[in-house]
């Protein structure tokens, strides 16, 4: 797999299912933690942030996050946490990203929804301009938790729709087996007459049900999707609303809806003719990043040159961010894949 990693690694990409606090650097982490006085050694700082491959449930997989979490309460975290990603990003050429985080999980230390969200995207600007042309276009995603209260959820919405790019989407996650999405329906409603375009994180639990609530709160974009192959009604709904489901493979093995990388329905998903994305989900927790999953994905599902070609630039096509930067950024991606492509026509090993 080193070639097929080595060559995808130059290609330029986009991802658009990734979150702030599950991308903290183990080394920031302790650093983070001095600041406020807390002793954090780096082995300490990965024991607590790297999930291991295969976690019991989703709700074990989401205890790796309560580290991050208690550790970007401040401005200047949050910001350098952002910084930090976006130069992660531009290493592995990354043209175009949405990064996603849950603003009312930061305000253990006096900030308000409003100045997480500056935070955040302070921080893109500052990678911005440490960058320069190397720098990747970065939206962003506001996340509401399921287990928050409604109506707390529909205050932040209406913040993130006020606070204009790069804020351009709006998403709900959480354990989705122990809090239903239903209730957030007003939040979803504010935040699209806000102008926010609509995702949800759902199927990473037993049930297809899951991912009939998100589709009900008119998401357009599905975080995951994963038990979607188990509803054949299901799947011709999905590709009849032209949903896009952004898959995480290395993660949804983690969480245990698929028990191994070879049983992933991307491919066969893909193949049906529904539209699918592949991202890293959260780049420390699951110790992974795209070049990887794309690598991984292509190699132990059989995906042709031609597949993962279609799938990489999916990323490009259904992002949330400006038309004519996601244009842009397709035709650019669309001429060096195709070349790729061309190069055989066989699976990839």
């Amino acid at each position: 797999m080193g070639d097929l990693t080595e060559s995808l690694w130059r290609l330029p990409k986009a991802e658009l299912h990734q979150h702030l606090d599950g991308a903290l650097r183990p080394e920031t982490a302790v650093e983070l933690a001095a600041a406020i006085g807390l002793s954090l050694g780096l082995e300490e700082a990965k024991r607590r942030m790297i999930a291991p491959p295969r976690c019991a449930n989703q709700a074990e997989l989401l205890t790796y996050f309560d580290l991050p979490i208690a550790l970007l309460q401040t401005d200047t975290a949050l910001r350098r946490a952002a910084v930090e990603l976006v130069v992660t990003l531009a290493e592995e050429r990354v043209r175009y990203a949405e990064i996603r985080w849950a603003p009312r999980l930061h305000l253990e230390r006096g900030l308000g929804m409003g100045a997480v969200i500056e935070a955040v995207a302070h921080g893109i600007e500052d990678a911005m301009d440490r960058l320069g042309s190397s720098a990747p276009a970065v939206s962003l995603i506001v996340t509401a938790m399921r287990s928050h209260p409604p109506a707390a959820n529909v205050l932040l919405a209406r913040e993130a729709a006020t606070f204009g790019e790069p804020v351009v989407g709006f998403d709900l996650a959480g354990l989705e087996a122990e809090w239903p999405a239903p209730p957030h329906a007003a939040a979803f409603l504010a935040a699209a007459e806000g102008g926010l375009k609509l995702t949800a994180h759902a199927g990473e639990v037993p049930g297809s049900e899951h991912i009939r609530e998100a589709l009900d709160l008119r998401a357009t974009r599905i975080a995951h999707g994963v038990t979607a192959i188990d509803d054949a009604e299901l799947v011709e709904e999905l590709k009849r609303r032209d949903v896009t489901l952004d898959m995480c493979p290395t993660s949804n093995v983690q969480v245990g809806i698929v028990a191994d990388l070879l049983e992933h329905p991307l491919a066969r998903l893909h193949r049906l003719g529904v539209s699918v994305t592949c991202s890293t989900d959260d780049r420390v927790v699951s110790n992974t990043n795209l070049t990887d999953e794309l690598a991984r994905t292509a190699t132990r599902l059989g995906l042709t040159r031609q597949e993962l070609t279609a799938i990489a630039l999916n990323g490009f096509r259904r992002g949330f961010g400006p038309t004519l930067v996601l244009d842009r950024l397709l035709g650019e991606a669309e001429q060096e894949w195709s070349s790729w492509a061309a190069e055989a026509t066989d699976q990839l090993s």
